[in-house]
């Protein structure tokens, strides 16, 4: 079977190499094409057909939400697309996640988490195809199986009332991109929200599994609550 085809977009040359090596070190992907701004990726997208785009969302002529737009509008089959930015806001995670982003990796982060991702659009693809050979229309269980599928890996769809969920998303990425543990004032500080709401976003991915609590102690003997992501 072919393997998925990726196209690398990112205007930083020595991030977009790095990215391409993570890519090509998994061995499940083949890597068609790089990008270093928006005009190469549309070009290059055209022409290469990718099933998955790694897409930085700072680029030097456009931003990576107008890129998407556009290769959302293009016709031909549908593809995947990872956001990998360092861009934080919560405006900007939330027009990704509506443009149907599958993932969004917080700058820096290490090879094992994209990585994860990868394997996570794998499993994604390979349920798609098993419904393909199978199904040519499907009934409410097979669509709602597709979607759990797409979701599994990230933090719950539909967070608690009074939570929303681009900013769970945010909080999320921020946590899944700490080298080891951060605390909630960390995290509030990535994200742009206060240490007491970064503190319920964090404390409901505990509840769902996704993190874990790991006090730590300090002089006064008081321990401060970290939280560390749970693959």
């Amino acid at each position: 079977m072919e393997k998925p085809r990726v196209l690398v977009v990112d205007d930083d040359f020595a991030v977009a190499a790095l990215h391409r090596g993570f890519v090509e070190l998994h061995g499940g992907f083949t890597v068609v094409g790089v990008a270093h701004d928006g005009v190469e990726a549309l070009r290059l997208a055209d022409e290469t057909d990718p099933d998955l785009v790694l897409l930085d969302i700072h680029l030097p002529d456009m931003s990576g939400l107008e890129v998407l737009r556009q290769l959302r509008a293009r016709p031909g089959r549908p593809f995947d697309v990872i956001a990998i930015t360092a861009a934080r806001e919560l405006e900007t995670v939330r027009t990704a996640m509506a443009g149907g982003v599958l993932h969004y990796l917080v700058k820096p982060f290490t090879a094992q988490v994209l990585r994860e991702r990868l394997d996570d659009y794998l499993r994604r693809r390979a349920e798609i195809r098993r419904t393909e050979a199978r199904e040519t229309e499907l009934d409410q269980d097979q669509v709602d199986r597709l979607l759990a599928t797409s979701r599994r890996g990230q933090a719950a769809a539909t967070p608690p009332k009074g939570l929303s969920r681009a900013t769970m998303e945010a909080v999320r990425a921020a946590l899944s991109a700490s080298a080891g543990s951060a605390s909630a004032q960390e995290i509030g500080d990535r994200v742009g929200v206060s240490r007491v709401s970064a503190r319920r976003y964090l404390e409901h991915l505990v509840a769902e599994g996704h993190a874990r609590v790991a006090p730590k102690y300090g002089a006064s003997g008081r321990p401060e609550n970290r939280y560390l992501w749970l693959p």
